[in-house]
């Protein structure tokens, strides 16, 4: 596991970086789309492909770049310092990755190509098991899926819709068009407007088997999805912090800048900690998503989550640091604590992680 950026990967987050500043600053960008339904602009997305982000993890015979979970995290930590709303992560990662690890027919073929190139945009309504109940009616060759799926990302966005229901030859992997008939997207509240989620109910809607879905396969693309969103929430700790200590040096009261007082060091020091312990887990994560083993993996998973509730507390103290200012709407710093806070609560809170995290890691003292 190489701890430092190759000169490609650092290329490859200077690029991301420069583009997410000069064509989605989040004055100009990111706050115009907080009220947008779909929280996506089609030229910024299609910008996004053209530098080759979408692709990524899409292997090179469908046209995209073949490469791994780190040079995925590169980026994902870049949109998350840039606060960037759109389906990135749910296209070029969860269904980018659900469709390589499911290893899916032709159908899946195209799919990925439409991901790589900017024309397609899919979301995964499976992540979330205690919540998505579908279930398959109609013949074999011309499927309907039923049910309804809370919590997905994105989908009002998405054109693709990949969900898991059982046939007669098991649980499956299905593609919906979004706009098909039976196909219903309803917003949910939520605490972060840069992260959009839908409740999708289908009635009849048609679906395409694309491949059996083990149970294996399936826990390892929820774990990529968790690493990757690791990778995005440790950006967003990084830029608040950054904006908070350079606030700290040049704020001044009684004559002094608040920097020099040591409370405010204190709290710098805080954040500055736990962005590096959360680095290094992420670091980790992101290498073991495809070199690892399961176990490994998923370990690797559960840490990132569980230290989630640390890396959200790094948006509360830079508001301490920015004072009154640091409440306001016009203060990016808000934005920056909701972007963490969503990060803490996906797909359940760190406390349910960090139990089972403990119990596995007892087992195998055990053994």
């Amino acid at each position: 596991m190489n701890l430092e950026l190759t000169a490609e990967q650092a290329a490859l987050r200077d690029t991301t970086r420069r583009f997410l500043a000069e064509k989605a600053p989040i004055s100009g960008h990111v706050r115009e789309l907080l009220d947008d339904p779909t929280g996506l602009d089609e030229p910024v997305w299609r910008a996004l492909a053209d530098i080759g982000t979408t692709g990524l993890l899409v292997p090179e015979e469908h046209g995209g770049a073949g490469m791994t979970m780190v040079e995925a995290g590169v980026v994902a930590e870049e949109l998350g310092a840039a606060l960037h709303p759109g389906p990135w992560s749910s296209t070029a990662v969860a269904a980018a990755r659900a469709l390589t690890r499911l290893r899916g027919d032709d159908s899946a073929a195209t799919i990925l190509a439409g991901i790589a190139d900017g024309t397609t945009i899919a979301t995964v309504g499976f992540l979330d098991a205690d919540n998505a109940r579908v279930e398959v009616a109609g013949r074999d060759r011309h499927p309907v899926v039923r049910g309804e799926i809370a919590g997905v990302p994105d989908a009002a966005a998405a054109d693709t819709l990949l969900v898991l229901a059982r046939d007669q030859a098991g649980t499956g992997l299905f593609a919906v068009r979004t706009d098909s008939s039976g196909v219903s997207i309803t917003a949910e509240p939520g605490i972060d407007q840069t992260r959009k989620r839908f409740g999708v109910g289908l009635d009849g809607a048609p679906a395409h088997r694309l491949a059996t879905a083990p149970s294996d396969a399936v826990a390892a693309v929820v774990d990529d999805v968790l690493i990757a969103g690791a990778a995005d929430a440790l950006g967003a700790a990084r830029a608040v912090m950054d904006l908070a200590v350079g606030y700290a040096k040049v704020r001044k009261q009684f004559g002094q800048v608040i920097g020099s007082f040591q409370a405010v060091q204190h709290l710098c020091v805080d954040m500055y900690e736990t962005v590096e312990l959360a680095r290094s887990g992420v670091i980790h994560a992101l290498w073991a998503a495809d070199n690892a083993g399961a176990e490994e993996r998923h370990l690797s998973a559960l840490r990132a989550k569980g230290f989630a509730g640390r890396l959200a507390s790094v948006g509360d103290t830079a508001i301490q640091v920015f004072g009154g200012i640091g409440y306001t709407w016009e203060h990016d710093a808000h934005l920056y604590l909701k972007r963490l806070l969503s990060w803490s609560g996906l797909l359940g809170g760190p406390d349910r992680y960090l139990t089972e995290l403990g119990a596995r890691l007892a087992k195998r003292g055990q053994q």
